[in-house]
């Protein structure tokens, strides 16, 4: 139980203002995630780019009334409020939650180590569920605001505790270790995932073992040589510490040396894995239901951990035999009925329930949101509180409508019944709401499907899903939002965002991305066409939107759905002032393209002031901003022309700042003049293909996370003879025994048919297959004769995070920007958010 008076003694703060004593229960770090006001601490963090003080008036009339500020609040301004005044907000939250971790004396597990953390804590899930009352962190919630908010779920009916840790940079880890204080640590690995914050992999390693300071025992691969280094240096270390009672025991595992688990063969099936060992002198083994190397390594880990506890081995092998697959990502489909459907079908937790809910509340496009929900397992919490707090946070979210899945749902049903507004339904089993589902209940809705594992989530997922051609485009929310927020980044303060979303997103899509830009606070965003505008506007996107390319055929669409044209000459400002006078409105926003040396579109200095006279005093418009355009920021070369134009710029842009006699904000910086031009930032910068992680200029490139993933099938394999061709105008001729396989895309998908005959290639099975004959229409073929066991049905990446899209691009005599927006509408988008 925590209150303002506890807390503030907790952190030695300065208890400013004290009006009640309402219960603690939840910590609030973003404004837009608030689900439970009355009971909910707002500690306002701040940054280089944000700070959150900004949001408390906002979040006080919104019921919250519990702050910890490290800013002076004025006297009185929120008379119902608690206000605990610290230093530094980030580290009160550290110093809270490692308080409240002090309260618990359960085993606690302290997961890290380059790769796999979070499928190694979902599966310890998985395998001890059925003996402990577990608490974990939600989806990968590892860094130095994750970990907190893990931590603080501690509750007194828990009886394990597993929690992940990841770091970009020394001296994180210190932080982490006080709040988690792991009794048991498990290193997954070590490899080149953010390295780029350490001196080497040494110093990484180090860094990561502070986790393990006060724990009693780790388990780790001695494989990995320098993390067995390492370990076997800070075993030294730890060990003659005199607070550290016992030392630290080390439990190993090695395929290639002995240990204490002893791996001696892992033999592959097509999809199973037996993994056989000596233990403790005794041969013992395990069947996993996956057969890539990751997972056998994961695999081993939980083992090591099962068998230190002490289980039986008959137990352990059942349990890993029936593993499931961990879903890393909440995807966002196309459904039947104009519908969107969010699949979170692999577990169902409150926390991660929580995060759904915050994706699927991003969510504009459709008037209903709906929520298929299946029993709430291994909650700790009696049914009925339980269900209660789901309605609570069903309602808080804005939730329409509920279908609940499960005896115990179905039991608690009057928490929801009784919400008014929240239409619902309840079924005892998956089989039942199949049996009962019927396509037309479900039209215009974006559907979040959250449900355990043991529910089948995905039958359910098969008939919500619209069906799709096996070619998709996968496009990642969270990449997406990195790379924004890297670009935020290199920003001068004050600095303002516009993001440009034209040509479809570059491919990538419209309001799905746009939902996402308006959730994370970008200030303006750009279209090429007013169509694009008034479609963001009917899926509900409510912020600034510049209309680039206006035509007088659209002034009525730009004026009904407030749209903002750009003007780039007198004859189109004309035109729209009688526009808008007829229209009877009056301080329209215009946006003013410069020409300065792009000779494209736009007023040129001998225009500057017609175009003063015509603006000033002008009751029908109002300017928001002046921008031109950088014709070639990127390339080092052309320095001397791009600051030729933004003199140019300068220059124009402040001679007709002047005659307006208002400000307006402007802009002249694209992708790549953020990073290498900083003196053209100016007001507002305009992002555009780096969003999607290309760096035009390569200048942050290693910085940059790939957002698109372009992937299809193959349909058939081919086994040739010495002279066979292949294609239309057998152009490709088999100059031995060869093997073809034929995949799902060609140039009607945005395939460019100059990658024919072995100029373009794709990934098969983890290597470069080159295109076979040329590139048809629907299909072509991919020439896999040195890749063994292709079969039909495996999966081809045409690029992505292995094969950049530069790489294709380059291959093709072009630019990312085509390839990228060439990608046919008929090419469904996928959406994830990790």
């Amino acid at each position: 139980m925590y209150n303002a008076e506890s807390i503030s003694k907790v952190l030695k703060g300065e208890l400013l203002q004290q009006t009640g004593n309402p219960e603690i229960e939840h910590i609030l770090l973003d404004s837009r995630k608030l689900s439970f006001p009355e009971t909910s601490l707002f500690i306002p963090l701040v940054s280089s780019r944000r700070n959150a003080h900004q949001y408390i008036q906002e979040l006080y009339e919104k019921g919250v009334s519990n702050f910890i500020v490290s800013e002076p609040v004025p006297e009185g301004k929120y008379p119902k409020a608690n206000i605990i005044l610290v230093k530094d907000t980030m580290q009160a939250l550290h110093a809270l939650v490692a308080y409240h971790r002090q309260q618990f004396h359960i085993p606690v597990i302290g997961i890290t180590g380059s790769n796999g953390k979070t499928i190694v804590k979902e599966w310890l899930y998985q395998l001890l569920e059925k003996d402990y009352n577990i608490v974990r962190s939600p989806k990968s919630y590892n860094s130095q605001i994750g970990v907190p908010l893990s931590v603080w779920q501690m509750k007194p009916e828990h009886q394990l505790a597993i929690f992940e840790a990841g770091i970009s940079q020394p001296g994180e880890m210190e932080h982490l270790e006080k709040i988690i204080r792991p009794n048991i640590g498990i290193f997954t690995n070590i490899g080149e995932a953010h390295n780029e914050g350490f001196l080497n992999i040494r110093q990484k390693i180090n860094e990561k073992l502070v986790l393990f300071s006060k724990s009693d025992l780790l388990i780790y691969s001695k494989d990995y040589l320098a993390l067995n280094e390492c370990v076997l240096n800070f075993h030294n270390l730890v060990g003659k510490k005199d607070n550290h009672e016992g030392g630290l025991q080390l439990f190993t595992w090695s395929r290639k040396t002995e240990a204490d688990l002893r791996i001696i063969s892992v033999d592959k099936s097509e999809h199973h894995s037996r993994i056989d060992a000596l233990y403790q002198t005794i041969p013992i083994h395990i069947n996993i239901p996956f057969v890539d190397e990751g997972s056998v390594e994961n695999a081993i880990h939980c083992w090591a951990l099962m068998l230190h506890l002490g289980m039986e081995h008959s137990v352990i092998q059942q349990r890993m035999d029936q593993l499931g697959n961990i879903a890393m990502r909440l995807e966002l489909k196309q459904g039947i009925n104009n519908c969107s459907v969010i699949n979170d079908s692999y577990n169902s937790d409150l926390g991660s329930l929580a995060i759904a809910l915050e994706f699927l509340q991003q969510q504009q496009q459709h008037p209903t949101r709906t929520v298929i929900l299946s029993d709430i397992l291994q909650s700790g919490k009696s049914d009925a509180s339980l269900y209660e707090e789901v309605a609570s946070l069903l309602q808080q979210k804005g939730i329409n409508k509920v279908i609940g899945i499960g005896k115990n749902i179905f039991r608690e049903k009057k928490s929801f019944q009784q919400i008014t507004g929240l239409k619902s339904s309840f079924f005892l089993t998956t089989e039942e709401f199949i049996q009962q589902f019927n396509q037309q209940d479900f039209q215009h809705e974006t559907i979040l499907l959250k449900g355990a594992r043991i529910f089948e989530f995905e039958r359910i997922g098969k008939l919500l899903e619209q069906k799709v051609h096996q070619t998709i485009l996968e496009i990642n929310l969270s990449a997406v939002t990195h790379n924004v927020k890297q670009y935020q980044s290199l920003l001068k303060p004050g600095t303002k965002l516009m993001a440009m979303v034209k040509a479809f997103s570059y491919g990538s899509g419209s309001f799905e991305i746009a939902n996402l830009l308006q959730f994370h606070g970008v200030d303006y965003l750009a279209v090429a066409y007013a169509d694009e505008g008034v479609d963001l506007r009917r899926t509900g996107i409510t912020m600034p939107i510049m209309v680039m390319n206006p035509e007088p055929s659209s002034f009525d669409a730009i004026l009904q759905w407030n749209l903002e044209p750009e003007i780039y000459s007198l004859h189109l400002l004309k035109q729209f002032e009688e526009e808008v006078q007829l229209a009877g409105k009056t301080g329209f926003p215009v946006h003013i393209k410069l020409d300065t040396g792009m000779h494209r579109l736009g007023f040129e200095k001998k225009d500057i002031p017609e175009l003063a006279r015509l603006l000033s005093d002008n009751i029908y418009l109002k300017v928001n901003s002046v921008f031109s355009h950088l014709a070639a920021s990127e390339d080092p070369a052309m320095d001397a022309f791009t600051k030729q134009q933004g003199q140019l710029f300068f220059e124009m842009s402040h001679e007709l700042q002047k005659a307006l006699g208002y400000t307006v904000i402007r802009h002249i910086a694209n992708s790549a003049a953020i990073e290498r031009h900083p003196d053209l930032q100016l007001d507002m910068v305009r992002l555009g293909i780096g969003m999607y992680g290309i760096d035009s200029a390569n200048k942050i490139q290693d910085q940059l996370r790939p957002a698109s993933t372009l992937k299809t099938t193959v349909a058939q394999v081919k086994h040739l003879s010495t002279g066979d061709t292949v294609g239309y105008g057998a152009k490709w001729v088999a100059k031995g025994p060869s093997v073809t396989a034929t995949v799902r895309i060609g140039y009607a998908d945005g395939y460019p048919r100059r990658l024919s005959n072995g100029k373009g290639k794709m990934l098969v099975r983890g290597q470069l297959a080159p295109v076979a004959g040329v590139v048809a229409m629907d299909m072509l073929m991919l020439d896999v004769t040195n890749i063994p066991e292709v079969a039909e049905g495996d999966e081809v990446i045409v690029f992505g995070n292995e094969l950049p899209v530069q790489q294709v691009s380059a291959w093709a005599d072009t630019i990312p920007y085509e390839i990228l927006t060439g990608i046919s509408q008929r090419v469904k988008r996928v959406y994830f958010e990790e």
